[in-house]
């Protein structure tokens, strides 16, 4: 498991949050994209799940429930989910290494 398995699993449910939406379909369609049925949605998020530790998972879709993101990205030691400057203690050893913000929840991506 990677922080690519989170980062994965969060593309997905933000593209069947932006498939649920009307407006945005017809403004995708628009664009001239081919949008996939659901069902193929359905099985990339399972095969996404199945790779990621479920104590992970739960942080990760109660993150995403509360925000509508579970992932946010850091940089120069801050949270750009809440904005909060992070210890550097918080800073993972490898950047395969998932950390948790300490304010909001979300998984980070150190990048």
């Amino acid at each position: 498991m990677s922080v690519g398995d989170i980062l994965r699993l969060h593309d997905v449910d933000l593209l069947e949050v932006e498939l649920a939406d009307a407006r945005a379909v017809s403004r995708l369609r628009k664009l001239g994209m081919s949008l996939a049925p659901h069902r193929d949605l359905e099985r990339a998020r399972e095969r996404c799940i199945a790779a990621i530790d479920r104590r992970w998972l739960m942080l990760y879709e109660r993150a995403f429930r509360r925000y509508g993101r579970g992932v946010a990205a850091v940089r120069d030691r801050v949270c750009q989910g809440c904005r909060v400057t992070l210890p550097t203690s918080v800073a993972p050893s490898s950047p395969r290494q998932l950390t948790q913000c300490e304010s909001c929840g979300r998984i980070l991506y150190w990048g």
